[in-house]
């Protein structure tokens, strides 16, 4: 989906400020956390707190941080109590907006997530209302390798993956989410790096909106990614071909 893929190439170049910010090390020690109060804080027994350790690791988050959020979920370190909710919206254009959120206090998030929603254009609306538009998958990017796009099919389809496709240069391997680990281990098998392995919620159907709508919708996601109690932001926008970004 171009407007996917034009959003994450946005993304990747916003990355480089993020990482000056500290907000990356943030967000995977929030991640670390989510993972590990939902499953356990033993990563050979806690499938997604396995996957968020190893994106921490590839993103440099020392292990003293990467431990110590796994004691603070687990309750044995005094800390603030997370609670994980899901939020559901519409921004410009009638955009389905899935939100996973990750926040110590639930009627402040609430509020301010509905004012940003507010202020640019969308509304935040009931549980239930966008979520049958995503579907849950696992998703990889691969690293550069000298095997064939074919060769690469081969082991995707063998690990029991649903897809292999290039996404603006990106060699993108999408999974039913339980087998996110098995597949990345195939490839690694065959060596063949994973740049990231995470657990994403992919659009059923797109929304396409205009350039107005498109732009106002940008800001929209950029501020909820920004928020701090927002993990991730999930919507279903097709952005204009011939728009320009930056």
């Amino acid at each position: 989906m171009s407007g996917h893929s034009k959003w994450a190439n946005i993304k990747r170049k916003k990355a480089k400020v993020d990482a000056v910010r500290g907000t990356v090390f943030s967000q995977l020690t929030k991640d670390i956390m989510a993972a590990a109060k939902r499953g356990g804080g033993n990563p050979d027994h806690n499938f997604k707190l396995r996957i968020a350790i190893q994106k921490a690791k590839v993103n440099n988050l020392p292990q003293s941080n990467i431990e110590r959020a796994i004691r603070r979920a687990t309750g044995q370190e005094e800390g603030v109590h997370y609670e994980e909710i899901v939020y559901e919206g519409y921004g410009p254009g009638g955009v389905a907006v899935y939100m996973q959120i990750l926040t110590d206090n639930r009627n402040r998030t609430a509020g301010e997530v509905r004012h940003i929603f507010s202020r640019h254009g969308g509304a935040l609306g009931e549980t239930g209302c966008v979520a049958w538009m995503f579907d849950g998958k696992g998703r990889l990017t691969l690293e550069e390798t000298n095997l064939t796009e074919e060769e690469l099919l081969d082991i995707a389809i063998e690990a029991g993956a649903d897809d292999l496709r290039n996404d603006d240069d990106e060699v993108v391997v999408l999974t039913d989410p339980e087998l996110l680990d098995t597949v990345r281990e195939a490839f690694e098998r065959h060596q063949v790096g994973v740049g990231e392995a995470e657990l994403v919620r992919i659009p059923k159907t797109v929304t396409v909106v205009n350039e107005d709508e498109a732009r106002q919708l940008m800001t929209l996601i950029e501020l909820l990614e920004d928020h701090d109690d927002i993990e991730k932001v999930f919507f279903n926008g097709e952005f204009p071909d011939d728009m320009e970004f930056l």
